[in-house]
């Protein structure tokens, strides 16, 4: 009787199991991969390093500096520096997208494909803001991929890289994507898809592919404190890098466009204060004069919903919109002014080479300060010098903050308020009768500037 109880409970058991199976099934990528992997291919360079005393580099003040002179082995005076990188074919006559860093200074670029043969490749163009570059091997009749659409990931999605990590060349590994439109310090025109593939040094610059076969992506950054993988890695969206390229590929460089704003990211004490159901949109807290926004009639404490018909999320998104706008083009911008949605139509401008904006403020110790006790900040008023160093019509100068909520919202000694919400500061009297207009515990937009830089920032009004 028990043996027929076990063998009839193994059997259900049997049953459970196998109805549970296709369910957790890992996906198959090898026909992906047999089809895909011949259009990766590694790329090798070369840099030469000049040694101008022919031994260790060492400053010639250096109490070392002449026993190496006299006495150390000399070294060659040029020595070579090798690297490897990944990248993949977009066309059938030898164009190949890679990273910008992968081939950066590179003397000599060897192309390697997967079936063993080598070829000398040219940089037409590389942009090291998108960390895109383009190459191009004399051939012809060569595999490529298949261009996706990023834009239709899935955040949990299955991808698979393919590359050469450490010089071992067609690794394959796979994860899902762990998030989309991520920005990265210093990286505000790329929104990086993140995932949790594996890449390692040698993965730069090869593709990431969707469960179709499609590339969405080039590998271009991974966080790690080890130098290896740890779950984090980032991918340069195709479609971004497709503009790009195509731009080198014409015209050997890329344009971008710029309307001339320093923006900052919404929060909802920010929209609270200027009379916003949702933290959507870019605010505007600068607006460079003769620019194109200042043209447009966009002002500060605007914030900027749409453009060129697109949304505007957050303040991320508008750097990326319009860097990719062609400059010339006329857009429609829509935005929130006082309490109401205005259009307004802009002019796009290119980004210069080398734009820098400079400021300075100086403090005497003879200036006289106010105390405004619903911040909890002593304030006083710029000099003539002071308001034309920094080319504004009028300000305060924070000269010490003393209470909590001005700690709390992140107002230090030495800023300079230069408005309240969109109506701007004159002087130390009309500051205090704006302030005092407010209700207790509402939330109050100022405008800073602090250095070369200009934000809101939200604080909540004290009960005095």
């Amino acid at each position: 009787m028990l043996k027929k109880f076990i063998v009839s409970a193994v059997f259900s058991l049997g049953i459970l199991f196998s109805s549970l199976a296709p369910a957790t099934n890992l996906p198959d990528f090898t026909g992906l991969v047999e089809t895909q992997g011949a259009a990766v291919v590694n790329v090798s360079t070369t840099q030469v390093i000049r040694n101008a005393h022919g031994f260790p580099n060492i400053p010639e003040g250096d109490p070392f500096f002449e026993f190496f002179r006299r006495f150390a082995p000399q070294m060659p005076q040029y020595q070579e520096s090798q690297s490897l990188g990944s990248g993949f074919i977009i066309s059938s006559d030898g164009y190949i997208l890679t990273n910008a860093h992968v081939v950066d200074s590179a003397e000599k670029i060897t192309v390697r494909l997967t079936d063993k043969r080598e070829f000398s490749a040219k940089v037409i163009g590389a942009d090291k803001r998108t960390d895109v570059a383009l190459l191009k091997i004399e051939a012809k009749n060569l595999p490529k991929i298949t261009v996706g659409d990023p834009n239709k990931l899935k955040v949990g999605e299955w991808v698979l890289a393919i590359g050469s990590p450490f010089g071992f060349d067609s690794s394959v590994t796979a994860g899902i994507v762990s998030a989309k439109g991520r920005s990265l310090p210093n990286d505000n025109l790329v929104p990086f898809i993140q995932t949790d593939v594996a890449i390692n040094p040698g993965n730069s610059g090869g593709p990431l592919f969707n469960m179709n076969g499609e590339v969405v992506g080039i590998n271009s950054q991974i966080y790690t404190r080890s130098g290896g993988s740890m779950g984090l890695s980032f991918a340069i969206p195709i479609d971004v890098a497709a503009q790009v390229a195509e731009q080198l590929r014409t015209t050997g460089k890329v344009t971008r466009g710029r309307i001339g704003v320093t923006i900052q990211e919404m929060t909802r004490e920010l929209a609270e204060s200027f009379g916003l159901k949702t933290a959507d949109g870019a605010l505007v807290s600068s607006v460079e004069t003769g620019g194109a926004a200042d043209k447009a009639g966009i002002e500060v404490s605007d914030v900027i919903l749409k453009f060129d018909g697109k949304d505007v999320a957050g303040s991320t998104d508008l750097p990326r919109i319009v860097a990719a706008t062609k400059p010339g083009s006329k857009v429609a911008v829509v935005l929130w002014r006082k309490g109401a949605l205005k259009e307004l139509t802009v002019v796009v401008m290119a980004i210069p080479e080398d734009a820098r904006v400079v400021a300075a403020v100086k403090r005497s110790a003879e200036d006289e300060f106010t105390r405004i006790d619903r911040l909890g900040i002593a304030v006083s008023e710029l000099s003539n010098e002071q308001l034309a160093e920094l080319k504004i019509n009028g300000g305060l100068l924070v000269e010490e903050v003393r209470g909590a909520v001005a700690h709390v919202a992140g107002l230090q000694r030495g800023d300079v308020l230069l408005a309240v919400g969109n109506m701007p500061i004159r002087s130390l009297k009309q500051f205090d009768e704006l302030i005092r207009k407010f209700p207790v515990g509402r939330n109050v937009a100022l405008l800073v500037r602090r250095g070369e830089n200009v934000s809101y920032i939200a604080i909540k009004l004290d009960e005095k």
